[in-house]
């Protein structure tokens, strides 16, 4: 049942610009799968959909490209574009996106591999991410800056 519901995920994904989670949900169900919002939130992480600007800042889940480099430098492109600020408290860094840029940021950065950040929780316009170390965090966000400004 799941490898079916993945695979009419990738056909709908490809057939309409799909933008939230809710109305892949709903055509889903209306394909005959009976499905819940978390069901679709797991679907979504284990077929690593991202989101991606269309017409007229309309957002829609796509696929990942295949190659290592190709996503390595789209999920940068992401990153630059898509962040607006970043703080840090402690060991918490917040950053703030671009609405609707939430978890695309969150999948750039943790394909980024950064060793001190023990994890990232994403929503719409924020980025929430615990580090090891508060010393940590002011080098992290010195290092993503970088990334923006390069």
């Amino acid at each position: 049942m799941k490898a079916s519901r993945h695979s009419k995920i990738l056909e709908l994904i490809e057939q309409y610009d799909i933008d939230t989670q809710v109305e892949l949900a709903k055509m889903l169900r209306e394909e005959g799968f009976k499905v819940t919002q978390a069901t679709v939130s797991r679907d979504i992480r284990e077929l690593h959909l991202t989101k991606v600007t269309v017409t007229k800042g309309r957002q829609k889940y796509t696929t990942m490209l295949n190659n290592d480099t190709e996503i390595s430098e789209r999920l940068i492109r992401v990153f630059k574009e898509a962040v607006v600020k970043m703080d840090y408290a402690g060991n918490m860094v917040v950053i703030k996106t671009l609405e609707g840029m939430g978890m695309a940021v969150g999948v750039a950065l943790d394909n980024m591999q950064n060793s001190e950040i023990l994890g990232t929780i994403a929503g719409d316009d924020t980025v929430f991410c615990v580090i090891r170390g508060s010393h940590q965090a002011a080098d992290l966000i010195e290092r993503l800056y970088h990334i923006i400004h390069s």
